[in-house]
């Protein structure tokens, strides 16, 4: 399987783990103010996680599959507005993945606004790059909840695992 499929497949199962940890913020008694909490003062806050989070599928259908998909300038100011456009970039990604991506030797040149920029194949981006931002960016938001008190735990990170589970013996 090319690295690319790999990538929106866990993508859309750790945006249904974003989506499920967004459902217990938003049960909380802290609600819509857990959007601007922060793991500490220099990082961004929860909103901008999920949004960078968002942001990675987008450019990976971009720059791996060749779409023209825009992301958020902007944060959500509601915890069921984020909730809504998870759903929206999940539908994105079962689209997406109805198309081929690019050959995985394909190059992908991209500039960051602090000046850096980057080439390097469609294989490379997704595994250098692609999966360990939206890796990091989901793990932030997952500890800037556990810091704010939700009751929150490895279940609810890897709750997609229980497709595989086993069936107890007996």
């Amino acid at each position: 399987m090319h690295l690319a499929e790999t990538a929106l497949i866990t993508f859309d199962q750790l945006l249904g783990t974003l989506d499920h940890l967004l459902g217990k913020a938003a049960a909380s008694e802290q609600g819509d103010a857990l959007l601007q909490a922060r793991l500490a003062p220099d990082m961004l806050p929860l909103a901008t996680q999920v949004r960078f989070c968002t942001q990675q599928v987008f450019n990976t259908l971009n720059r791996a599959y060749g779409g023209s998909h825009s992301g958020l300038d902007t944060d959500h100011a509601t915890i069921a507005a984020a909730r809504a456009h998870l759903a929206e970039v999940r539908a994105l990604i079962a689209a997406g993945r109805k198309a081929a991506p690019l050959a995985e030797e394909a190059m992908v040149e991209f500039d960051l606004p602090n000046g850096m920029g980057f080439a390097l194949t469609v294989s490379d981006y997704v595994r250098d790059w692609a999966m360990p931002q939206f890796h990091f960016h989901l793990m932030i938001a997952y500890a800037i909840l556990r810091q704010a008190g939700l009751p929150i735990g490895k279940i609810d990170y890897m709750g997609y695992m229980m497709q595989h589970a086993k069936k107890p013996q007996g």
